[in-house]
């Protein structure tokens, strides 16, 4: 850890914030090469200490909290295998395409998932899935003045059965916080835009 590192992380000094501190690695392998994403095998240095571990070597993935007029937002609700749901949460997809920045990958979800194009678009919260276990960041998106696209997209697998529905802001944080809505990404697009609006 460098001294200015050290100095926040020891003294408490300066807002709160996550330091970037990178280990060492001396080894790295892909240990499953996945359909979708991979798991990786690090050997790395830590204070002093030689450690390895697994963990899934993800993309990476934008979603859009789309909001109307009327301050609901758009929810979609298809099939989920590793968890066994059908849950509600926001378009969404994978950063799959060679240099393509988070905001353009949103566009494209929002337009193959929800039918819809956006006017105005703002960086919501972007943040670590899981970072015991994966390297993947999701960037949120909100997106305001909707169009419908010229034609629906054509969806198969999980995405042949997605419904949509509109549901008020303020009925969506009540259904997160009583615990009805389970999804990660749609829990903190939720309560950020919530918070930013008190």
């Amino acid at each position: 850890m460098n001294d200015d590192a050290d100095d926040l992380f020891v003294l408490g000094r300066g807002p709160i914030r996550d330091l970037s501190d990178p280990a060492t690695v001396t080894a790295s392998e892909v240990v499953y090469d996945g359909r979708v994403w991979d798991v990786r095998r690090d050997s790395f240095v830590f204070a002093d200490h030689s450690l390895t571990r697994e963990y899934v070597d993800h993309p990476g993935a934008a979603a859009v909290l789309a909001i109307d007029a009327e301050d609901r937002v758009l929810l979609i609700n298809q099939y989920r295998h590793p968890v066994g749901l059908r849950d509600w949460e926001l378009p969404a997809g994978l950063l799959d395409v060679e240099g393509e920045p988070p905001i353009d990958a949103a566009r494209r979800e929002l337009a193959e998932e929800a039918d819809l194009a956006a006017e105005h678009w703002s960086e919501l919260v972007t943040f670590h899935t899981s970072p015991g276990g994966s390297n993947e960041t999701l960037h949120v998106f909100e997106a305001r003045g909707l169009t419908p696209t010229h034609a629906p997209y054509p969806r198969t697998e999980e995405e042949s059965e997605i419904v949509t529905r509109w549901v008020p802001l303020a009925e969506a944080v009540d259904a997160v916080l009583e615990g009805r809505l389970s999804n990660s990404i749609l829990i903190i697009a939720v309560l950020a835009a919530h918070a930013t609006r008190r």
